[in-house]
């Protein structure tokens, strides 16, 4: 039986010193925004649509590498990694998602963050802290999200 890949993209939203994190229902774990890359979309173009209708927030992609100073072709900004994710669907059965995590920050008000979304400091991400559930126990992030929640803090705060 052939592994069935989908193309995904995730961004770690940054304000101050905390990621946007929310109880992902379906994967029972904390997670940032994202999803599947839809057809004639960019990985850029698909991070920022999933971002705004997850999280109600308008967001801009944080250049995390260099890009060539070309009059053509136009580039589309490189994630910071791509990771390769099991998923366990029990509609699509077992398939990978090749998953494009970048670095955002937002662009306008935060007035309108949808609910179930919590900013997660750079502290609570270190120490792995269980964060609260409202209809449950207490779970902390996954560790690839607690460090590239850390690695997205850091490098906003620097950039």
């Amino acid at each position: 039986m052939e592994l069935v890949r989908h193309f995904t993209a995730t961004a770690f939203i940054v304000h101050g010193q905390s990621v946007a994190l929310h109880w992902h229902k379906k994967v029972k774990a904390w997670l940032p925004p994202g999803g599947h890359i839809e057809t004639n979309e960019d990985p850029v173009q698909a991070v920022l649509r999933e971002v705004l209708e997850e999280t109600g927030l308008m967001c801009e992609v944080v250049p995390t590498g260099e890009s060539l100073e070309l009059a053509y072709p136009t580039q589309v900004d490189p994630p910071y990694t791509i990771m390769v994710e099991d998923i366990h669907d029990p509609i699509q059965g077992f398939h990978h998602h090749i998953d494009m995590i970048y670095f955002c920050r937002p662009v306008a008000s935060m007035n309108s963050m949808v609910d179930g979304w919590q900013w997660v400091t750079k502290k609570q991400l270190m120490d792995g802290d269980s964060l609260l559930l409202d209809d449950g126990p207490a779970e902390p992030p996954p560790e690839d999200v607690r460090i590239l929640g850390v690695r997205a803090i850091e490098f906003i705060s620097i950039s």
